[in-house]
This record gives C-alpha cells, sequence and structure tokens, in this order.
C-alpha cells in the first residue's frame, strides 16, 4: 500500500499524464500491455510498435516519457533497438520479456548495460500482481533522468588497475579484507558486469551481491554476469561457503548474510521497505563477521537500501564505498550512504577497479 500511495503522489506531482510507447511483437500481449497501462491513473499510451524499428522510429517522433519493449523482435530486437535510442535521443526504457531462454537472458541483460533501465515478467490475463508491478515499474522509472551512453558501461581498461586510483588511506594494521559485499539497484547489472570483468579468475577475496531484480530474474542475471567475467557468479544457497574467485548473489525472497567463516546464511526476516533482500542485511553481517577485514560497496541504484548495514560496517572499521554521482545510472543509495557518512570514499567503476586490485596486492603480501 505504501509503495502505491508513492507511485501515485510521483505520477500527480508530474502535473500531467506519463506518456508511454509500447512497443511488442505478439499482437496480445500488445494489446494486454496498453489495456494496463490505459486503465492506470496517470499513464498514457500515446503510440504503439510491433519491433525495434518501430521503437526507435516512435521514439524519435513521439518523445515519450517512458518506452516499454520487449527484447525478442522481428527485424530489430530490443538490444539493438536500445543501442539507438540511448545514443541518439535517451528515453526510459522498461524491459518487458515473457519467460526467457538462454539466448534472450543475454540480450535482456546486454540491453539493461545498453541502458535500459529494468526489466519485468510479462503479465498474464488473470496476474493482477504482474499487472500491477508493470504499472509501478512504468511509474518508478517515468522520471528516471537518461543520458546519451556512448561509452557509459565501458569496460576498464586494465592498464589503468596499477595506475591512479584512489588506496584507502590506511594499512588496517597489517590485515587484508577477507570479505567484499555489493549491493546495488537500478542500473546495477551494467555496473557489476564491469567491474567483475576486470577482476582475474585467482581474484583472492570473496564477493557477495546484493542487487534488485524483479522476482524471477535473478538466476538469469548470475548466469549472464558468469559469462561476463573470469570470476565464478552463481546463487547463493544456504550452507555453501564464499570462497576466492567466487561471487555470490543474493536470490529471490532471501536475505543474505554470512558468518566469521565464511559460511553463507539466507533468512526471511521480514523485509527492509518491500525490499527482500535487502543489503542492511549483508553489510551488518559483514561488520559482525569481519569489521576492519570487510569492504562495502553501493552502486547505482533507487532508495536507500543498504545505507543502514553500511553505516554499520563502517562503524566497525570496514572500507566502506559508495559510486560517484557522475556514473550512476541513479544516484539514489549511494547519495543517501554518502549524505549519512556511511561512504568513506566516493568513487566511479573506473576507481573501484584498481582500488579493489590493491587491496587485492596487499592481502598477497607477506
Amino acid at each position: 500500500m505504501e509503495t502505491a500511495q508513492r507511485d501515485e503522489r510521483t505520477t500527480a506531482s508530474r502535473g500531467r499524464p506519463i506518456r508511454v510507447v509500447v512497443v511488442e511483437d505478439s499482437p496480445t500481449v500488445r494489446e494486454l500491455l496498453v489495456s494496463i497501462l490505459q486503465a492506470a491513473a496517470g499513464i498514457e499510451v500515446v503510440a504503439v510498435g510491433a519491433n525495434g524499428e518501430d521503437a526507435v522510429r516512435l521514439t524519435r517522433r513521439m518523445r515519450p516519457d517512458l518506452l516499454t519493449m520487449d527484447v525478442r523482435m522481428p527485424k530489430m530486437d530490443g538490444l539493438e533497438a536500445t543501442r539507438h535510442i540511448m545514443r541518439e535521443m535517451p528515453t526510459p526504457i522498461v524491459i518487458v520479456t515473457g519467460n526467457l531462454m538462454r539466448a534472450d537472458v543475454d540480450i535482456t541483460f546486454e540491453a539493461l548495460q545498453a541502458g535500459a533501465l529494468s526489466v519485468v515478467h510479462t503479465p498474464g490475463l488473470a496476474d493482477p500482481a504482474g499487472c500491477a508491478k508493470v504499472v509501478q515499474m512504468v511509474r518508478l522509472m517515468a522520471d528516471v533522468p537518461v543520458v546519451h551512453h556512448w561509452d557509459r558501461h565501458c569496460r576498464p581498461d586494465p592498464a589503468l588497475v596499477s595506475a591512479a586510483g584512489p588506496l584507502p588511506a590506511r594499512d588496517n594494521d597489517g590485515q587484508p579484507p577477507r570479505m567484499i559485499g555489493i549491493a546495488a539497484s537500478t542500473g546495477g547489472p551494467g555496473t557489476l558486469a564491469s567491474i567483475l570483468w576486470a577482476l582475474p579468475e585467482d581474484w583472492p577475496i570473496p564477493i557477495l551481491v546484493v542487487q534488485h531484480v524483479s522476482r524471477g530474474f535473478v538466476t538469469g542475471l548470475a548466469e549472464w554476469l558468469n559469462s561476463q567475467t573470469p570470476l565464478r557468479v552463481a546463487l547463493a544457497s544456504h550452507g555453501s561457503v564464499a570462497r576466492p574467485g567466487s561471487v555470490l548473489i543474493a536470490p529471490d525472497d532471501y536475505h543474505l548474510q554470512v558468518t566469521a567463516t565464511g559460511i553463507v546464511e539466507l533468512c526471511r526476516e521480514p523485509p527492509y521497505r518491500g525490499l527482500r533482500p535487502s543489503a542492511n542485511y549483508l553489510f551488518r553481517s559483514l561488520a559482525t563477521a569481519f569489521g576492519r577485514r570487510s569492504v562495502g560497496i553501493i552502486l547505482t541504484g533507487m532508495g536507500d537500501d543498504g545505507v543502514e548495514g553500511l553505516q554499520a560496517l563502517r562503524a566497525a572499521g570496514g572500507l566502506t564505498i559508495a559510486q560517484d554521482e557522475e556514473s550512476c545510472v541513479v544516484y539514489g543509495m549511494p547519495r543517501q550512504a554518502v549524505a549519512l557518512g556511511a561512504a568513506e570514499h566516493i568513487l566511479s567503476p573506473n576507481q573501484i577497479v584498481p582500488t579493489l586490485h590493491r587491496l587485492a596486492l596487499s592481502q598477497a603480501r607477506p
């Protein structure tokens, strides 16, 4: 109820309806999406299309507030259309897609990396929760400021790893980090991919991730990230061990925590502002288990999830980092971390990578 009321207030504060273009090759699904959005207060569907070429043309002509688009379409798929739109006329894009095959997973997350903001499942005719999710996502994403994506998600140059880049101004009492925690939401998959890509297969510090995605997409996210990095990326499971060279991602509807022996714990404690997993649980567990020998990073995303936990981590002596505003898709979570003093360092992904490498070198030092 709180989320719905906030969405309604956001829509009302615009002073006019959210103008949406719907692009979907299935006539049945297209009609369903149009009827869902047209029935929602404060949303107006201004045009429809059937393929990526339509998406580009209609975005150029109609200048909508937001575009909903499938990924698998004839003539031009959703990935290529996203690239065109984000280069030529940046517009908030929500990917609306059905059950994903492996190839569709790659296209979907590459579209997010190219500038699309979020992905939701195509709802069914008798799926009120799915319909409400589409409406909610349109309302949330319509006012996200987007920019030209010429090279926004370019990967860090490995040559920069040993070059400039802030190293924490402390020796940490000679104790290297034992665990890294990362929190991200809107814009996170592409940023995560760019950071993880630059870490080697023999990376010595386990990484735990809370990335907010729509229910049902986190398995695809793990598979896609696993194809983007030399590290081993998988969903976390209760009782598994966080090992060097591995990246474990919180699964749907479970908070992710870790013990001092590196054992992963999943729990179903109450959500934080509707979010489960919440990065607060991850960061607080790092603070308790490892203190100064841990690193917490908050990347791009809406809201303030993870900030309370990051405050606890910094108070315990851990190294805390927030992504800088210029490189964020949405400067929400990092902004709150900075404002409340939870982040010790404010860095771009191109600075986070060399910082992590230098921390790893300190771990390798005898």
